[in-house]
């Protein structure tokens, strides 16, 4: 089977684990302090705060701008649920509302529509790799006074006009192994917020600046030196491993030119570092997906049951109508995409997605039809 995902791992990774742990300084340490100060200097912001994964750098984001119960944040549902999953963390509630159809990402236009008394985030998903529009999420928040946070998970150096992913609000990476880059597990948050990046400090570590001198209430959320080592090394190869990435999806979109679905756009003023490479395959999706697992292709759908028809959320009566994100739900399809694809690999997929989309598509309806009429 062709993986989805691969993790680059090699000798330079293992060197540096390795060298970590004969120095028997394991815990956090300097490798956190520089990784933190590398990522901070990346995304072109002054604070980068490294944890222990994704999920608690964005729950810590959230407790450290003050949500709580009665609270409202925008969000979509078309993502993993971690993010709506911080925000409950908080107390606060997640409000979802619809995506663009042709991105996937947060559509802007709706959010003002969406904003109450309550509200007081935004938060835009930068799914599979694509920064949402942040200059009309900008001034939406600029006018009504409202927090951005930007899930940027899966988005590592994705640009909007020449700034980074995690640069416009405060920010949550996730180093987790199938990431564009990974400590294994990991994460690490972004502002230009003084006071915010000296809270996640504390909250991270205990509540503690200096040892068994508790400021406030915290948490262990913390990053190790053995993670640390391994993020530094991976973000000296990301560019050169997002450059890959690029070349696959140009070769993908130019293998199914012809063929009746839908490839990842990028919106002038946006790059793409394509953490995904997702394909709108139409109706038939299930079908499309079981014959290309057949044929050793691991495809798989991201995400198959949007947030808001989980369970959990709906037995809270966080009810949305959102028939674009059911769309995308119920047609898309995710390809191998990883550096390590090798040539004849990405052959072979491309080879099954061609002959079993051609198959199907006799039946099947044009995705792009579909889709927009949808969004009507």
């Amino acid at each position: 089977m062709i993986p989805i995902a691969r993790p680059d791992i090699g000798p330079e990774e293992i060197a540096a684990v390795t060298d970590v742990l004969s120095s028997g300084m394991i815990a956090q340490g300097k490798r956190v302090a520089e990784l933190e100060s590398r990522w901070a200097e990346f995304c072109g912001v002054k604070h980068a705060v490294a944890f222990s994964n994704g999920t608690t750098a964005l729950m810590s984001i959230f407790e450290g701008l003050g949500l709580g119960p009665g609270d409202e944040v925008i969000t979509v549902s078309h993502t993993f649920a971690a993010t709506a999953n911080a925000i409950l963390y908080t107390g606060a509630t997640p409000v979802f509302i619809d995506i663009e159809p042709d991105t996937y990402l947060i559509d802007a236009a709706r959010i003002e529509a969406a904003i109450t008394p309550r509200t007081r985030a935004i938060v835009p998903v930068h799914l599979f790799g694509l920064v949402a529009d942040m200059e009309m999420i900008g001034a939406i928040a600029d006018r009504h006074g409202l927090a951005v946070v930007e899930d940027a998970c899966q988005a590592h150096g994705a640009t909007y006009r020449g700034r980074k992913a995690g640069s416009f609000g405060h920010g949550a990476f996730s180093l987790y192994a199938t990431k564009n880059m990974t400590t294994g597990e990991g994460g690490l948050a972004t502002t230009n917020d003084d006071r915010l990046a000296d809270w996640l400090r504390l909250y991270r570590n205990q509540g503690m600046r200096t040892r068994y001198a508790f400021e406030i209430l915290g948490f262990n959320y913390r990053m190790t030196d053995i993670n640390a080592a391994l993020g530094l090394v991976q973000l000296a190869k990301l560019e050169r491993n997002t450059e890959r990435r690029r070349a696959l999806a140009s070769a993908y979109d130019e293998a199914f030119a012809d063929l009746p679905l839908t490839v990842p756009v990028t919106p002038p003023g946006r790059t793409h570092v394509y953490h995904q490479y997702t394909i709108d395959v139409g109706p038939e999706r299930d079908a499309i997906l079981a014959e290309l697992r057949e044929a050793g292709v691991g495809a798989d759908v991201y995400y198959p049951l949007p947030v808001h028809r989980q369970a959990y959320i709906m037995e809270r009566g966080l009810h949305a109508d959102l028939p674009v994100t059911d769309a995308a739900a119920g047609r898309t399809i995710a390809l191998p995409m990883h550096p390590g694809l090798a040539p004849d690999e990405q052959a072979t997929v491309i080879a099954a997605v061609r002959e079993i989309v051609a198959r199907h598509a006799a039946t099947s309806t044009s995705p792009v039809a579909a889709v927009e009429s949808v969004a009507r």
